[in-house]
């Protein structure tokens, strides 16, 4: 059934039905239908403070209202097919068939301005809460992760060049570090998002003594607004999210992207569960890492949201404009986008395979004790310039030669400096390389086992 626009007195020509279409939000902002009809019950007791309403007009709305939502709960189809222009139009007129003028009522010193920021915070709010519950599950898996092989080797990289052994538990924790900063942005989101906008009216606030802090309170925010100018035209609240939500899916791109390289059968390094992989529809030996690589692409999609609504507000006039419209498609799509990846997340990451062996290995190519050869010269006395030229050298000899730095006879060490003696094999081992570097934030074991301690207390796991 078509519902009556709640704007429609001034006008006396039809709408057009291009722009009927073109205006209307219902097809998407019917997803803020919970907020909307939990907004309305806690206004409809602020109308009830400012006597607008008296009890038994209250208590009959709110029978209303919780009818209209479990209504639409059970058949949403109905909801979509109501004709309603947006939202809000269709719970008050879905409100008008059960308790008839008491619904236009409801509008009493509301507008849709200050009705459709609190609906939106409302449910970011909710919403938020969600995400951050899966990625403290997500925080977990990768403490997990590390937890399970405390003794692995790694090469670590910069330039992805082969540069130093790591555990990889070390290497693990370095993106538990990422996204334990993910997780303060999303706090932080909280925290700005948790003002109520409700009962500032269109722009200039309501001459009904509504009650606003205790209505925020009703309403589960910490405080009302302080300006209703800025209440109604504010969607920094958004933003935050928006960019808490692209740090984060950037953070997951980089970690997708490593163990993509490292699922390959050039570094084979780790292999990807078959239930989170994909085979190729001519090469029948293929398994691709197809969940990675989602999570690497969905990153574009989040980071296209954030720049599309700073667009939308960079030249926007105060206060409402019905640009704004424009901050919900967007905003909706990255919430299921990072609640959708973060759950694949974890699927991935719970049931990958560490190939130990092979990672060791790789640690023996490409020189990564090279550095700890250097530190030995400086132990001598040596400064550390100059030891690092003189091991370049060595190394290069080392590679003609064709063998690690530890197989290098001594006599060709000797050939470099006289500083080199019987001693320096001992330092070119793996386990001496990894050891040494006991420091707060290293890679020694004892340092990453503190810090892997450190990362689940942080979690909320001793």
């Amino acid at each position: 059934m078509a519902r009556k626009k709640l704007w429609g007195g001034r006008f006396a020509a039809d709408e057009d039905p291009l722009f009927k279409e073109f205006n209307d939000s219902l097809p998407f902002d019917r997803e803020l239908l919970e907020a909307d009809v939990a907004g309305s019950l806690a206004y409809a007791r602020a109308l009830e403070r400012a006597g607008v309403f008296g009890r038994k007009d209250r208590l009959a709305v709110e029978k209303g209202l919780r009818a209209v939502l479990d209504e639409a709960l059970r058949n949403p189809q109905a909801v979509a097919e109501s004709g309603a222009e947006d939202v809000h139009s269709y719970v008050e007129g879905a409100l008008a068939d059960k308790v008839g003028a008491l619904a236009l009522k409801l509008h009493t010193g509301r507008s849709r301005n200050d009705q459709v920021a609190t609906d939106l915070r409302l449910h970011l709010k909710r919403r938020e809460g969600e995400i951050a519950a899966l990625l403290d599950g997500f925080l977990r898996v990768l403490g997990a992760l590390a937890a399970r092989h405390p003794h692995a080797v790694i090469p670590g990289y910069t330039h992805l060049q082969r540069a130093q052994p790591v555990l990889f538990a070390h290497y693990i924790l370095a993106y538990g570090e990422m996204f334990l900063r993910d997780r303060d942005r999303l706090r932080d989101a909280l925290r700005r998002i948790d003002v109520c906008p409700l009962g500032s009216g269109a722009i200039s606030g309501t001459v009904y003594p509504v009650g606003r802090e205790e209505l925020a309170r009703d309403l589960g925010f910490a405080s009302a607004s302080a300006n209703s100018m800025d209440a109604v035209a504010d969607r920094d609240f958004a933003l935050d999210f928006l960019f808490f939500a692209s740090a984060l899916a950037m953070h997951l791109s980089r970690l997708a992207e490593d163990f993509i390289l490292y699922n390959s059968s050039e570094f084979a390094f780790v292999q990807m569960d078959d239930s989170v992989s994909s085979g190729s529809s001519l090469m029948p030996q293929k398994k691709n890492p197809d969940a990675l690589e989602l999570l690497r692409g969905k990153a574009g999609r989040v980071y296209g949201h954030l720049v599309a609504l700073l667009t939308v507000l960079k030249g926007l006039p105060m206060t409402y404009n019905k640009d704004l419209q424009e901050d919900k498609e967007g905003l909706f799509d990255a919430v299921r986008t990072v609640d959708q990846c973060l759950r694949m997340a974890c699927r991935v990451f719970e049931k990958v395979s560490i190939r130990e062996e092979r990672m060791r290995s790789a640690t023996a190519l490409g020189y990564l004790n090279a550095t700890e050869l250097a530190d030995y010269l400086v132990a001598k006395g040596m400064p550390f310039r100059e030891a690092h030229g003189l091991v370049g050298k060595v190394v290069m000899r080392a590679s003609e030669l064709d063998v690690p730095l530890e197989e290098l006879p001594l006599e060709e060490y000797r050939g470099f400096s006289p500083l080199f003696g019987e001693d320096l094999y001992g330092c070119l081992t793996l386990e001496t390389v990894v050891g040494r570097r006991r420091e707060r934030g290293g890679t020694a074991p004892g340092a990453v086992r503190q810090a892997l301690a450190q990362f689940r207390k942080r979690i909320g796991r001793g």
